[in-house]
């Protein structure tokens, strides 16, 4: 009897080394949707990139902006600037929509060099989200 549960002890502890060893080791991708023109959604959505790299630090993260949203990348308009480099810094992807830019003229030069550009930006969520990145609307 001893030996059936030092058995199934030592099985249990070993399936929770396991289970411990993949939570650490998992691969955390993020795709944020960014379509808000309302600088506190901005503001938020900076803190939440900061907790979630600061939760898991290896954590692969990509912002994608378009239609409204255009203006958190845009240089005469982005108030989070520094924020937005800091972040790049730590490894998050900033990409914006080249038909937003195209429907408001506005050129790639406006855009913040912590940018990279994708042709749609919804169609670029998509293959994200077929990818397996989870997918966060910015916002409230």
């Amino acid at each position: 009897m001893k030996s059936v549960l030092f058995i199934f002890a030592f099985t249990g502890i070993l399936f929770a080394n396991q289970a411990i060893g993949q939570t650490s080791e998992k691969e955390h991708r993020i795709v944020f949707h960014l379509a808000s023109a309302d600088t506190l959604v901005h503001k938020a959505l900076v803190k939440q990139l900061g907790n979630v790299l600061d939760y898991w630090k290896t954590a692969k993260i990509e912002v994608v902006v378009h239609n409204a949203g255009v203006g958190f990348m845009k240089k005469d308009e982005a108030i989070l600037s520094k924020e937005i480099e800091l972040l790049k810094e730590r490894g998050i992807i900033f990409a914006v929509c080249e038909n937003t830019l195209k429907q408001r003229k506005i050129a790639k030069n406006q855009i913040l060099p912590a940018s990279i550009f994708v042709p749609v930006g919804l169609a670029e969520i998509v293959l994200r989200q077929e990818e397996g990145w989870s997918y966060i609307k910015a916002g409230f």
